[in-house]
């Protein structure tokens, strides 16, 4: 579920270092498409909110992560750790492995 919030001051400028920290972390063009998110889950064992980036390479691949906190509350160092890149890939849809 997306829940509605008022953009405020500190939120903008809270996704925007969400931002600038995933595209130092893992490398990102400028130009790449990033996109953070805040969500609220009522799934049990989830925090009530809960931070979502997403980003897209030149090459058209797909990346995702969750960070279990409020969008406020993330640092730097709840990123993901650089050598973990692909581990984040969204496989294309269709695909089918061995393990699965």
């Amino acid at each position: 579920m997306f829940a509605p919030f008022k953009r405020s001051g500190d939120r903008l400028a809270a996704a925007e270092s969400v931002k600038r920290w995933t595209r130092s972390r893992f490398g990102l063009a400028e130009n790449a498409m990033l996109l953070v998110s805040e969500l609220e889950s009522a799934v049990p064992g989830f925090p009530p909110l809960h931070t979502v980036v997403a980003f897209w390479t030149a090459e058209h691949k797909h990346y995702h992560f969750r960070i279990f906190k409020p969008l406020l509350e993330v640092l730097e160092e709840d990123l993901p750790p650089s050598w973990y890149k692909e581990a984040l890939a969204v496989p294309f849809e269709g695909l089918q492995c061995e393990c699965c």
